[in-house]
């Protein structure tokens, strides 16, 4: 990741902590679940009407002639029903977008794979692909998606063609009034948009003259223009630079662009922007049937204190309301956010207990799985403490423990395993300490030390200030996760 997109990032997570930032996601995102961009989507249709889409460039009014020669829409209906009702899987783009904190989605898109991730990761998402729906407000809800173009399920009110287009400032005014205000207000990313849509480009140059003194600064990725193997050197030199030249245009409307080698390179940022913001998020993996060499009150007063002081140094906490672990991390939460706050903030403590009853073992495992990886997704951090349970009567270590372990490792989280509280943290900050280098980067004399802390039984106190110094190493840049 180059300079100029690392300092991107830092910017983009400071809107999105002050609620500030907002998406744009064209069809080019929803290329890598599978749906086609707007050219594959008109093939036929051009070849119907006896053209080449790859030598078109107005797709709008590819789709007017469409209707001229049928006199109806109902072949373009048939287009978009047919393409974007077929079963398409929720890709990682997708889920990240849907677990940063960002309220505000807009899109041309007609598919549903935005508000599908939204779903899939518990938001509770308002979707608005019409007038009437923008009038409307759901309850509770934690994020919107403005779909400014239509949806599949209504292929006959979506905006494709120039007829669309000519009337959408007066058929879809909100829309145009909606998306205006986002772009004054809010620091938009564009991905995987053109800018060759006539609509976004009226709402642009219309922000651009009204708020000419205090333009609000955007962003959008793009790919390097590639050389393609039916273009000569001479062609291609030519439309790279009219490729540079519309990015230096979007200038003028305050959007800078952030040019990638390949798609794939979104993911990388993406992923980047979600573990900047859930550096202060810590996850909290831990069970206990019984505690080892603590007691029962130490033990539990050790969690309330370890999660109390957190709360006081400004990370917050995730718990699956592990048994024997996870009430006395909401209490000691609990304790300093009502202190300092009066009321609960679901920012500082999220709670995702583990849906109990169900029968069916695979059914269990597949669910209990992807909750592991929801929570863990959204820290920066994993403690692990103690770590049994109990199994045919006996003390065995936890395996949940382990597999919530083992999903951190994969995203590459700052494991913490308290190996002083014994059972499957022990265990952990074993196969950590054996080879330290191959979790952690820039390992020195000054971690390898306070890694060892993390296995040494002191008082609660002193205990708790070793585990947060450890995590506070990694505040500052020097270390980070493998």
């Amino acid at each position: 990741m180059n300079r100029e997109i690392s300092s991107f990032v830092d910017k983009y997570v400071k809107e999105i902590k002050d609620n500030s930032a907002a998406l744009f996601l064209g069809a080019g995102f929803s290329k890598s679940s599978g749906f086609v961009d707007w050219k594959s989507l008109l093939k036929d249709i051009a070849d119907d009407l006896g053209l080449d889409v790859e030598k078109e460039d107005d797709l709008v009014s590819l789709a007017q002639y469409c209707y001229n020669k049928n006199g109806n829409r109902s072949v373009i209906n048939d287009v978009i029903f047919e393409e974007f009702t077929k079963e398409k899987n929720i890709d990682e783009n997708h889920r990240i977008i849907a677990r940063l904190p960002i309220f505000t989605y807009w899109t041309t898109n007609y598919d549903s794979l935005i508000e599908d991730a939204l779903k899939e990761g518990n938001r509770i998402t308002d979707v608005k692909s019409n007038i009437k729906q923008l009038s409307l407000t759901k309850p509770h809800r934690d994020a919107i998606v403005y779909k400014m173009h239509g949806d599949k399920d209504n292929p006959d009110e979506a905006i494709l063609i120039k007829d669309d287009y000519e009337s959408y400032y007066t058929k879809h005014a909100q829309f145009i009034t909606a998306l205006s205000g986002d772009l004054i207000s809010k620091t938009f990313l564009f991905i995987g948009f053109s800018f060759m849509d006539p609509n976004i480009d009226y709402i642009l140059s219309r922000v651009r003259i009204e708020y000419a003194q205090s333009p609000r600064q955007h962003y959008a990725i793009m790919r390097k223009l590639k050389k393609s193997e039916d273009e000569n050197t001479a062609e291609y030199e030519y439309n790279k630079r009219k490729h540079e030249l519309f990015i230096e245009d979007l200038k003028r409307y305050n959007i800078s662009v952030l040019l990638i080698n390949e798609y794939d390179e979104i993911t990388e940022i993406l992923s980047e922007i979600e573990r900047r913001l859930s550096r202060r998020n810590i996850f909290i993996s831990g069970s206990a049937s019984e505690y080892g060499d603590y007691s029962d009150e130490e033990a539990l007063q050790l969690i309330g204190m370890l999660s109390k002081d957190l709360i006081k140094k400004d990370y917050n906490l995730i718990s699956g309301f592990g048994l024997g672990v996870g009430s006395a991390v909401i209490t000691g939460a609990l304790e300093e956010i009502y202190m300092k706050n009066k009321t609960i903030n679901e920012d500082r403590l999220l709670l995702r207990p583990f849906p109990q009853g169900i029968i069916d073992e695979n059914t269990r495992k597949k669910l209990w799985k992807q909750y592991r990886e929801d929570m863990i997704s959204r820290a920066g951090v994993s403690v692990v403490l103690f770590g049994n349970k109990i199994e045919n009567g006996k003390v065995i270590l936890a395996n949940g423990v382990k597999a919530e372990y083992e999903i951190a490792l994969a995203k590459h989280k700052v494991i913490v395993p308290v190996g002083c509280t014994g059972y499957m943290a022990q265990e952990l900050w074993q196969e950590i300490n054996s080879n330290i280098s191959d979790y952690y980067t820039n390992v020195d004399d000054a971690l390898i030390e306070a890694f060892k802390k993390l296995n040494i039984k002191a008082d609660n106190q002193e205990l708790t200030k070793n585990i947060i110094s450890f995590i506070e190493m990694f505040e500052k840049g020097k270390y980070s996760a493998k």
